[in-house]
């Protein structure tokens, strides 16, 4: 073993996982093992620990450096562990020149730290990669950080405030990703939305979008990361309307489907906002798919809220729900307020869990007898434009394939491919 990445947490994270590799590799670190932890749940954070000493069990001899979120968020607990010898901040963890200057084993907790203020980054540099290890697609970052304060998240204080990465080089890592062979391309970013409000001219992330399209034309299939529903505008209105190299599928940063609980979590749009973005995209991209993060059992939260958050997801017809039970996390004003039982947390995410499988069995259930390109992807796997999980039995990862749906089990369907 020379260098590799544990990677937990968001696409950003795994992007930025490359980097790291890259940047180690570059340093001559050698027998190392970098964990990219994240912070947004209490769960997250229990799960990199776990995996951290699992590694350190398996890897006696190697360096574990902690990264990401959780390491910038919970620097001390993380340096405190016997089996980490090194934790990097999250700006710290892009830059070759950090890897080089690693204490050696045996330093006390206070020297593994090389975690600086993330609030004193101003800026985020282009990282150019070539290739995204296991994957078809391509995670391209566009931005970093965030300006909002959401009164359940930790990630402002783990990723510093919003930043982007100018749209020259963004151009520049898209052609170098399509010279790789990359077709399908994500961007990426903590607030992708907010993209280009502390650029020179104020671009925003439609118009970046289209600009990237029109530049690299050898990008098949461009998609987003998550995305909050309130800052889309009219440039990615027309991105839905009429391009149809941007796929018709958007994850959203919703939270919850009650006004009161939206309220309390400082969310800036509130339940008929997003249903009226909904309905708009569905007008301009008839079939485009969602998906959308949940929280269950937010502090305050009755079974009434509980019920309009179902409500929301049904009515919005949500093809994918990724639900969060809620978890408290130290130094948010929502850690503060009155909390639920964590039982009853758990049973509402199971609940909405399996609002979540009913929804996405029937949007799989609609396709059956559509035609649609698939992305061939590792383990027999691929996605249709609207991101709906295919199997592919036999075919070689990375390739575009014509297929007629068949049926679904209910998490992915099935297909006749290349059909006449």
């Amino acid at each position: 073993m020379t260098v590799r990445t544990l990677t937990f947490g968001c696409r950003l994270n795994t992007y930025e996982s490359e980097v790291m590799l890259k940047a180690a590799t570059e340093a001559g670190l050698e027998d190392a093992i970098l964990v990219n932890t994240c912070a947004v749940t209490g769960e997250a954070v229990r799960q990199a620990r776990q995996a951290i000493r699992r590694a350190r069990r398996e890897n006696p001899s190697a360096r574990i450096v902690v990264t990401g979120c959780a390491a910038q968020t919970e620097k001390e607990t993380f340096a405190g562990m016997p089996e980490v010898d090194a934790v990097l901040g999250n700006a710290e963890k892009l830059e070759a020149r950090h890897y080089r200057d690693l204490p050696d084993f045996g330093v006390s907790a206070e020297e593994k730290l090389i975690v600086n203020d993330i609030m004193s980054v101003t800026d985020t540099a282009p990282q150019m990669v070539e290739s995204i290890d296991g994957h078809v697609r391509a995670f391209l970052q566009v931005q970093n950080g965030c300006d909002h304060r959401c009164t359940f998240c930790i990630i402002p204080y783990g990723r510093g405030n919003s930043r982007s990465v100018p749209m020259g080089a963004v151009i520049d890592q898209a052609r170098t990703l399509a010279e790789q062979g990359y077709r399908e391309v994500v961007l990426t970013g903590v607030d992708a939305t907010s993209y280009g409000a502390d650029l020179p001219g104020g671009p925003t992330l439609g118009l970046l979008a289209k600009t990237l399209l029109k530049q690299v034309p050898e990008i098949t299939r461009l998609r987003l990361s998550s995305i909050d529903s309130i800052e889309v505008n009219r440039h990615l209105l027309d991105l839905l309307a009429d391009e149809p190299r941007f796929m018709p599928h958007l994850h959203l940063s919703l939270q919850h489907g009650d006004d009161l609980i939206l309220k309390r979590m400082k969310r800036r749009h509130l339940s008929a906002d997003a249903l009226a973005f909904i309905a708009k995209a569905r007008e301009l991209r008839p079939g485009i798919a969602f998906g959308a993060d949940f929280i269950a059992g937010f502090p305050t939260e009755t079974e009434a809220h509980f019920e309009n958050l179902v409500r929301f997801a049904e009515e919005a017809d949500i093809a994918q729900l990724h639900v969060f039970p809620y978890s408290p996390r130290p130094g948010t004003p929502a850690a503060r307020m009155p909390q639920l039982d964590r039982a009853l947390v758990k049973e509402r995410a199971r609940l909405l869990r399996e609002t979540g499988a009913r929804l996405k069995a029937r949007h799989l259930a609609d396709m059956i007898g559509k035609r649609e390109t698939v992305l061939t992807e590792r383990g027999e796997n691929g996605h249709t434009e609207n991101f709906a999980p295919v199997a592919t039995p036999g075919l070689e990862p990375g390739r575009f394939v014509t297929a007629r749906i068949t049926g679904h089990n209910g998490r992915r369907l099935t297909a006749d491919f290349n059909p006449g």
